[in-house]
């Protein structure tokens, strides 16, 4: 086995709704936007990643942007597959290599995910020359992130909030008790964001607009110790056609999210009352963790702490817990191997 050792190159991959993550030998090698752009006239891929979303709401006819990715799976096959291509051909050390080596992968796949959607995850796997392929669902991979040793006959709860999904687990002794996945996340606050533009301000705004004022100004709650400074955001006004800027504060972001965070809270209480009474006492002592790109809005642990009467912890660095737990575990085959699916 040593020699073929040398040949096959170990990866773990966090493939998300808005961004896709890689890590290779225990760094993080890609951190880049699900994004590609595609040349309509000669069916090329342009651009990925950061690159691809700098085009994104700029392009002309001939060029389309395109996410390969919706709801946290593959829509669009052909896109995804070359996406991930690129993302591995820049990976330093296989860059190097006189030829493609073959690949060791663990890959997250949402709670929720149905056959159909998991075998396009392991076919376009297999395109890229993987030979072992295992898959992992994501509230495991963010507890395992976080630092929660989840073989313990202990309940944990989870959330973990991406671009397309939200997932909330309760993970005891290696595997999921109760789960739910709605598909209310990162995406949906920035259409809510747009929506409220065109609706309050007749203001026409981008998509990419609407995800930074969801950066900068965004909020769960108006009550924040440190609220942030007011933004102003450029756009098209819809009456005149013209180009106008207004100035927009968090409390008015945190209008236009209400609806969306009420249904993560729906499905938060709805899991917690699945809850087996044992795992529920643990889940009173230990609290909720909060993981993913979502969960850095701020306010959002205070909103579900009052909600849920728990304390409510974020993790530190969110946006890569999901993808140091995949990490993690492909390190760690044997000691996973009942957490991930081959």
């Amino acid at each position: 086995m040593g020699f073929f050792d040398f040949m096959t190159e170990d990866i773990a991959i966090d493939l998300g709704t808005a961004n896709t993550l890689i890590i290779h030998d225990g760094k993080v090698i890609v951190d880049a936007p699900s994004i590609v752009a595609r040349d309509r006239t000669t069916g090329k891929i342009i651009a990925t990643g950061r690159a691809a979303s700098l085009m994104q709401g700029k392009t002309h006819e001939n060029i389309k942007t395109i996410r390969p990715l919706k709801d946290g799976v593959i829509a669009d096959f052909e896109a995804s597959e070359q996406m991930i291509k690129e993302f591995i051909k820049n990976i330093p050390s296989i860059k190097k290599r006189f030829f493609t080596p073959s690949l060791r992968m663990v890959i997250c796949i949402p709670s929720g995910i149905t056959e159909v959607e998991k075998r396009a995850v392991i076919d376009s796997a297999e395109h890229m020359n993987a030979k072992e392929i295992y898959l992992i669902h994501e509230p495991m991979a963010a507890s395992i992130g976080i630092g929660i040793d989840i073989m313990q006959p202990k309940g944990n709860m989870i959330i973990d909030i991406g671009g397309g999904t939200t997932e909330i687990a309760v993970i005891a002794l290696g595997g999921i008790v109760c789960d739910k996945s709605v598909k209310v996340a990162g995406d949906v606050f920035t259409s809510d964001i747009a929506y409220y533009m065109r609706t309050q301000h007749n203001l026409y705004v981008g998509e990419r607009t609407a995800e930074k004022i969801k950066i900068q100004v965004g909020a769960a709650t108006e009550d924040l110790e440190t609220p942030p400074e007011d933004m102003l955001v450029q756009g098209r006004d819809l009456l005149s056609g013209k180009p106008k800027q207004i100035q927009i504060s968090f409390r008015e972001i945190s209008k236009a999210l209400d609806k969306s965070i009420l249904r993560i809270e729906d499905a938060v209480m709805e899991t917690l009352s699945k809850t087996p009474p044992e795992l529920a006492a643990d889940i009173y002592n230990t609290g909720i963790y909060l993981a993913g790109g979502g969960s850095m809005l701020r306010g959002l642990d205070k909103r579900l702490s009052r909600k849920t009467d728990l304390p409510v912890y974020v993790a530190e660095d969110p946006l890569r817990a999901v993808v140091r737990g995949t990490g993690i575990a492909l390190k760690d085959l044997e000691k996973y191997k009942n957490v991930l699916m081959k």
